[in-house]
């Protein structure tokens, strides 16, 4: 009997995230920045199939939230979180960056 397929979500912020990313390395080569955007999208389509095997976020773990789980891509980080069939894509980021500072720089600026 054949798996039931979880569908895939993106959040606004990540697809901002995801278009961030191919501005910034297409300015210095285009052709790299289709080839990692093609990466990151493969990693995330890949959860479909197996959402579990990501790791909990170290960082949110710390105040008890398990339930976000990451992919890494160095140097990016895929953060997503599963819930009733989907996944859903929450951000990808630059693992180069603290965690803290970019969740602080989100809530500043939708607050």
């Amino acid at each position: 009997m054949p798996k039931t397929r979880l569908r895939l979500r993106w959040s606004e912020a990540a697809a901002v995230d995801l278009e961030a990313i191919a501005t910034y390395v297409a300015a210095d080569s285009p052709v790299d920045a289709h080839k990692l955007v093609a990466k990151l999208k493969a990693k995330t389509d890949s959860l479909v199939r197996m959402p579990g095997r990501g790791r909990v976020v170290p960082e949110l773990a710390y105040f008890g939230i398990r339930t976000w789980r990451e992919l890494v891509l160095r140097p990016y980080r895929i953060i997503y979180r599963m819930e009733a069939g989907t996944v859903y894509v929450m951000a990808v980021l630059d693992g180069r960056r603290d965690l803290r500072d970019v969740l602080l720089e989100r809530l500043l600026r939708t607050g």
